[in-house]
Order: C-alpha cells, then structure tokens, then sequence
C-alpha cells in the first residue's frame, strides 16, 4: 500500500500518497482523486523513483479553497510547486497519462527550472482532439451520445453504486484495444475516480481555449511522450504532434493500444521507462 503523508504548504493542505525509492517524481491527473491503493500508472515508476501521488485541489483530504486558487492547470501547477517547495525538493519528475500528461506540458511551461524531466501520454496540446471524430470526445464520434450519457450519470449524486461501476466499465470498454484487457484494468489495487467538478472545470472553462502548441517551441528539459496506435480518446496523431514541438523530446509508439498502454502493454511500458532511465544516466 501507498504511505498517505498530509503536506502543509503555503496554498492550503494537499494529501499525498508516496511510494518508492530514488530520485523524486510526481504524479496526478487533472480531475482524479486517489487513496492508499495507489494508481496503475504511477506504479510503473516505483521500481526506481520515490513516486509522489497527489491528490489535486477538491480531491480527497486536500483543501478545496477555491477562494486562493481554482482548478486550472495553472494554479494546479502553482499548487505542485508549493508541495514541492514544502517537501524540501529542488526538482522532481513529472509523469502525467490523459490530462494528467496535458498537465505535464503545462508544467514544463510554466516552471521547467523545477522538472528533471516530464513523462507524459494519452494527451493532446490543444483542444484539437474533441473536433476529431477519432476521439470518443468529439460528437460526431459513434461512442460519444452514449459517452455524455455516461458522464452525466457519475456526476449525478443520485447515482448508484452500480450504475456508477456499469458506466465507468463501459467508458474503460471504449479506450481500450482489446475488451479482454478489462479483467487485467480491474484485477489490481487501484484508484483514480472522477472528481466531477474539476471535470466540468476543465470541460467548461478551460478545455474551449485550451492550445498551448507555440508554448511548447521554448521547453526544453527532456520530455519522452508516448502513444497508443489506437487511442480512442486522444488520438495518437497528438502525441506524435507534442513530441514534435518539444525541442527535446522522444515519442515512444505502442502498436496494440488503445488509451492505456501501461496495461494493454505493460510489459512493452515497464520497457519504456527502463530505456528512459537509461537515456538520463547517459546524458548526466
């Protein structure tokens, strides 16, 4: 299990789960909460980092003072430096999967002196990826009324626990490249469920001019960003872009995934990070 540690800093108390040891890395998601079973994708980074998990502004024992700051990506990486700061790190990693990795590039922007590098994925630099049918996000998607009707439903408080778990099964059925890689989503120790209202934040006010493309020309810490061939939410033509506007990054492709190749290829992932603990020892 996940160490839950409460930190204090200078924009309210965040909680964090840690797991690991080595060099620091941190990793959230934009709109997801998670608790002591820690998260899939930051257990890919254990083996060799001390992972910090954190649970964003709103999200579980963190402070929802929204008064200070809101829950754009901004103040979301204004947050992450503050944690930081706290914890007594002069730089860390930063992993992100989805809007998790859109927060990467965020952050990359916004204070790379603080990163040693970003590992992100499954992500778009604009809002490109909700105008592109590919996307289950775009509404000429075959999935997308479906989609919204399922969205709608986990955030209604009035939902069951039931219908909860049949809905998020079945937005997890659209993103993946084989429907036999549920049992494996599911069979670990896991968390990450929606915080509706960072959600709506992100889908309301931020999502409609989000496009931080030219932004991206100027970072130049090491970035390895990767994609699934098969991504139904982010399409993999977004990574591909990413990778090319990053002046130092490495694309990494998985061939038979859909949007979570750190499960529907874990064995080709744990690969990725090994190459890519490889390439910093190289370039220290």
């Amino acid at each position: 299990m996940w160490q839950q540690q409460i930190i204090e800093t200078n924009r309210g108390m965040f909680e964090v789960f840690v797991a690991g040891e080595g060099e620091p890395l941190c990793v959230t998601h934009l709109y997801s909460e998670f608790n002591e079973k820690g998260n899939l994708f930051a257990n890919q980074f254990v083996a060799t980092h001390r992972v910090y998990l954190v649970n964003l502004r709103g999200c579980g024992q963190s402070t929802d003072d929204t008064a200070i700051a809101s829950y754009s990506m901004v103040d979301s990486v204004r947050d992450l430096e503050a944690i930081r700061e706290a914890l007594g790190l002069a730089k860390w990693a930063f992993a992100g999967h989805s809007t998790g990795g859109m927060l990467a590039l965020v952050y990359a922007i916004q204070a790379s002196s603080s990163l040693s590098f970003i590992v992100a994925g499954g992500l778009c630099a604009s809002n490109d990826y909700m105008k592109n049918p590919a996307s289950i996000y775009c509404k000429d998607n075959l999935h997308n009324a479906r989609l919204r009707e399922i969205l709608a439903m986990l955030a209604n408080p009035a939902s069951t626990a039931e219908e909860r778990q049949a809905g998020s099964k079945e937005w997890s059925l659209m993103s993946l490249y084989e429907a036999s890689s549920y049992d494996k989503l599911i069979s670990r120790p896991n968390s990450g469920k929606t915080v509706s209202k960072r959600l709506d934040y992100f889908s309301y006010e931020e999502l409609p001019t989000f496009d931080v493309r030219q932004q991206l020309r100027d970072v130049t810490i090491p970035a390895f960003i990767y994609g699934g061939k098969y991504d139904a939410q982010c399409p993999y033509e977004y990574a591909v872009e990413a990778a090319a506007l990053l002046g130092n990054a490495t694309l990494t492709t998985f061939s038979r995934s859909n949007h979570f190749p750190f499960v529907e290829e874990e064995q080709a992932f744990e690969q990725f990070v090994e190459k890519m603990i490889q390439q910093k020892v190289k370039n220290r």
